[in-house]
């Protein structure tokens, strides 16, 4: 049997974490590492998926991280495991010994030498929703998935950006929330009070080309 697909789509043979294409991550590993709940589409070898219950890691149960319905896994073993979201774009951050601070909702998995908490943007409630984040520092590899091919923004100003849209951003950054009253869906998805997060100082912010999936029509109205 032969195709050009065979070809295009072979599985890749690199050692660690790297990328099978623009829209999975592939993980060669004899260990552990964390991924994304669900993010699992195939995997091979001797491999243990551990969902943390209430007797895991504390810092996975912080609802800032996870949301409801998006906690972690620690993957175990030795193998091969394959990552996905929704088809998202996947990007893959080294850090040498600096730090990043990324969305949870972005978060596709990392590796366990990896140093990571939760910090929660300051002047930002529950309410707003998205805006707990987590700081991953050290060295090693952390897997991120965006909604469309993110663009990388020079922060050396204040810079304003979607609380949907907010990827990743540099550590050393100051950030805050503004809040912008409107009579209807002008910036931003929906009606009412929009929220930015507000980024300042020296560094950059990725932002994803998507606010997130589209609102029910019977929800916007």
């Amino acid at each position: 049997m032969r195709s050009e697909l065979f070809d295009q789509v072979r599985e890749s043979d690199q050692p660690g974490m790297s990328l099978q294409n623009h829209q999975m991550l592939r993980v060669s590993f004899d260990g552990e590492f964390f991924a994304r709940q669900g993010a699992m589409v195939a995997y091979q070898g001797e491999v243990d998926f551990a969902y943390q219950g209430a007797g895991g890691i504390g810092k996975l149960f912080k609802k800032a991280f996870t949301g409801e319905g998006l906690p972690l896994m620690k993957v175990s073993g030795r193998g091969e495991v394959f990552l996905a979201r929704d088809a998202w774009d996947v990007h893959i951050i080294d850090l040498d010994g600096d730090s990043v601070t990324v969305s949870g909702e972005n978060v596709l998995a990392f590796e366990s030498g990896v140093s990571w908490d939760i910090k929660r943007v300051e002047g930002a409630g529950v309410a707003s929703g998205g805006l707990f984040n987590t700081v991953f520092t050290g060295h090693g590899r952390i897997a991120i998935a965006c909604h469309g091919m993110p663009v990388l923004l020079n922060v050396d100003q204040p810079t304003y950006v979607d609380t949907d849209a907010a990827v990743a951003w540099s550590s050393t950054l100051h950030t805050g929330v503004r809040r912008t009253v409107k009579a209807g869906a002008l910036i931003g998805r929906g009606s009412g009070e929009a929220v930015q997060l507000v980024f300042q100082g020296q560094g950059f912010v990725l932002v994803q080309a998507s606010e997130g999936p589209p609102v029910p029509a019977q929800a916007a109205g």
